[in-house]
């Protein structure tokens, strides 16, 4: 019986080790102090980003942690903390209510994109469209992404501009690209 007990134990360790080098040999890149895996989906990854806390918070208050853990391909524009701190003071606090919830849903779905758009694709749909391109969102509406000497730019509805900070943060059901302002539709 102790040998059984033995030889379980140390397949169960054996699996814990070779889950951890399975993750270790795996190209991540660092957001918010945190590795992102590429096997692991966009919500796995960002709920470990010290940087994303209030994207998170927000997704969660609209109801969307299952859908963005969906197979996708999906192509998220991520706003940092410092982004949503731009907007108007209590901005954020009376979005996350409940009677707001179709309001903040259209503004995080005017983020996510279907498909898997990597800095590589972006570059592509801007060189063909002649300096920019339109990216049609979840929400249905229009962003505008071009570039800005070496960072890629989004321009939403109201004009205001976003820079992509961290590209190509990929994840198994699509990519992340981390913003520094919060796009508004």
């Amino acid at each position: 019986m102790k040998t059984i007990k033995t030889i379980a134990l140390l397949a169960f360790t054996a699996f814990l080790s070779s889950t951890s080098l399975a993750q270790t040999k795996e190209k991540t890149v660092m957001v918010g102090g945190a590795a992102m895996y590429p096997s692991k989906n966009i919500i796995e990854n960002a709920v470990n980003s010290k940087d994303h806390t209030t994207l998170v918070a927000a997704v969660k208050a609209a109801d969307l942690v299952a859908t963005l853990q969906g197979a996708g391909p999906f192509t998220v524009f991520a706003p940092t903390n410092a982004a949503f701190d731009k907007l108007p003071k209590g901005t954020v606090e009376t979005l996350v209510k409940p009677e707001n919830k179709k309001t903040l849903t259209g503004i995080l779905t005017y983020h996510v994109v279907s498909g898997k758009l990597d800095s590589k694709a972006l570059s592509a749909l801007i060189k063909k469209g002649n300096g920019k391109a339109e990216l049609i969102t979840v929400n249905g509406e229009k962003l505008t992404v071009m570039m800005s000497g070496k960072n890629v730019v989004l321009k939403d509805a109201k004009g205001g501009k976003s820079t992509v900070t961290t590209a190509d943060v990929y994840q198994s059901n699509g990519v992340i690209h981390v913003i520094d302002t919060v796009v508004m539709p």
